[in-house]
């Protein structure tokens, strides 16, 4: 049985689709950390992205993953 994480992102396998929040969705990068905002809009039958870097996420989420590594020595 798999010990449930404590981060706050959805674990997504490499080409799995998924159906995002329209506004405010967060997108982290499993290898670097490197966390980004994610605004959707759909016009005239067209989607648009609008992502923006989270700094303050990312470096929570790289404190996590340091913190996460450290205790497994």
């Amino acid at each position: 049985m798999a010990t449930p994480s404590r981060s706050p992102y959805k674990q997504v396998l490499d080409g799995e689709w998924i159906k995002p929040r329209h506004r405010g969705w967060k997108m982290a990068c499993c290898d670097c950390g490197l966390v980004h905002t994610v605004n959707l809009k759909v016009i005239e039958g067209r989607v648009y992205l609008q992502p923006t870097r989270d700094n303050r996420a990312t470096a929570a989420k790289r404190r996590y993953k340091l913190r996460d590594h450290s205790s497994h020595r």
